[in-house]
């Protein structure tokens, strides 16, 4: 790593750097908190200032009905280089349970070489190695060997619930080779990852009816429809005796994992009874024939994420209860669609529930599974990178969540890579959450190889 292009640099301008670094997230840019959207907007506009001193053309903040993203570029690299889009974020997370923070969450503590802080590791310190990797190679070469375009959206934490209208608003300007993606993260700092596929999500309200209003038990009860009885037999009826999914044709799609995807996964060290603790359970249950890591990456999932009805006061109320609902979410893997899984469910609840009850399925959303094929040359481009700057080749992973990801590949139409240094302990959206600092300045110098290995390629496909 020491013959890395900017190890020098990082090195040179190490407090520089991390007075930015702290000063930025003294910005309390919570999104989620309407009585902050002035913060949130004076974080947009201390990233637009990032972006223009690190030497980006056309910098400006996109607005949207919400918070406002930032956008800035260089393309002076020509037509035959590779145009990437750089995406991150810059608003954070709420901050409760407040007491139990050690030090103030906007109020940023250097100590032992970590970084505490809310918005640390998500997203603004890994927005930053980004933009500071420009800064650098600019001040060592007076050039890019690559066409870069920044873009740092506001309303990531609540869902980015007007991204996908900006990016059809910019597609023009967005237009790009390749997305990459810094709000991730690796398995350990001497176990260097990089994600190459992200889940999908649907949610869904099953609403459950079975009469005109509540029925007194010793009139009714026995002889009549029970609502919350119907909700509780729908959510058994999920999963049946291995843990599968129930719903006809759910898995009729699921694309396996590569050759290399199964490697990178057995190589990865499990420790089940750590894992258990960090949940705070005592057992570990899934789909029958999968590991752990399997179940929460690599394979759907469905999970009953409420379930309400009847009388949940103090005491005793001795009714049959009208009305339930069942609350659903599923994660879905490449090639499942969330439309075809949406009508698939929704067929399923009115199939499975029993006579004299009506179920109405509200639909709450989806977001599309996202995947870069491991064998793509940008992703061997990474991986080289990660390899000269960690030490070591790196894990190809496939990470549980979902997130605005999935619009930027479809919407653009280009792959996703994943350069994120986070750590499974960082404790992201909770208190004390932190960075690495040694992963930090690792990201940025690796932010600067990437640049000219992509370059090396030529041509993306």
């Amino acid at each position: 790593m020491d013959n890395a292009r900017l190890a020098p640099y990082a090195a040179a301008h190490r407090e520089r750097i991390t007075a930015t670094l702290l000063d930025w997230l003294r910005i309390p840019s919570i999104s989620a908190h309407p009585d902050r959207a002035p913060d949130v907007r004076a974080s947009a506009d201390f990233t637009a200032a990032l972006l223009a001193d690190a030497g980006l053309e056309h910098v400006e903040l996109i607005e949207t009905p919400g918070a406002p993203a930032v956008y800035g570029d260089w393309l002076r690299a020509g037509d035959g280089a590779p145009t990437v889009v750089v995406y991150g974020h810059h608003d954070v997370q709420p901050v409760d349970p407040i007491d139990l923070w050690r030090t103030g969450p906007f109020e940023p503590e250097i100590r032992d070489g970590q970084c505490y802080a809310r918005g640390a590791i998500d997203d603004k310190g890994q927005v930053l190695y980004e933009i500071e990797a420009v800064r650098g190679l600019l001040e060592l070469d007076r050039s890019l060997p690559v066409n870069l375009k920044f873009l740092i959206e506001g309303e990531e934490e609540v869902g980015s619930p007007h991204f996908e209208a900006l990016l059809w608003a910019e597609r023009e300007r967005l237009a790009c080779d390749l997305i990459v993606v810094s709000d991730t993260g690796m398995l350990a700092p001497d176990l260097p990852s990089t994600c190459v596929a992200m889940r999908g999500l649907v949610g869904f309200t099953l609403s459950v009816r079975t009469a005109r209003g509540d029925l007194h038990s010793g009139m009714w009860g026995g002889a009549v429809p029970n609502a919350a009885q119907v909700a509780a037999q729908l959510a058994a009826a999920l999963h049946d005796g291995d843990g599968r999914v129930t719903v006809p044709g759910f898995y009729d799609d699921v694309r396996p994992l590569s050759e290399a995807e199964a490697a990178s996964l057995a190589a990865i060290p499990f420790d089940a009874a750590a894992w258990m603790d960090t949940a705070g359970v005592s057992a570990l249950v899934g789909e029958a024939g999968r590991t752990s890591l399997e179940r929460v990456g690599s394979r759907p999932t469905a999970e009953i994420v409420g379930i309400t009805g009847g009388y949940g006061g103090a005491g005793i109320k001795t009714i049959v209860p009208a009305t339930a609902d069942l609350k659903l979410a599923f994660r879905l893997v490449p090639d499942q669609k969330p439309e075809l899984i949406a009508d698939a469910i929704e067929a399923w609840a009115h199939a499975a529930a029993p006579e004299g009850a009506s179920v109405i399925v509200t639909r709450e959303g989806a977001v599309a599974p996202a995947l870069t094929p491991s064998d793509h040359p940008a992703v061997g481009a990474l991986c080289r990178v990660l390899e000269r700057v960690w030490g070591r080749p790196p894990l190809l992973t496939r990470e549980g969540g979902s997130g605005p990801e999935e619009a930027l590949g479809r919407v653009l139409g280009v792959p996703l890579l994943f350069l994120g240094v986070g750590l499974p302990d960082d404790r992201i959206h909770a208190p004390n959450e932190r960075m690495v600092m040694d992963q930090f300045w690792r990201g940025l110098i690796a932010a600067g190889e990437l640049w000219h290995e992509l370059a090396a390629l030529g041509p993306l496909p």
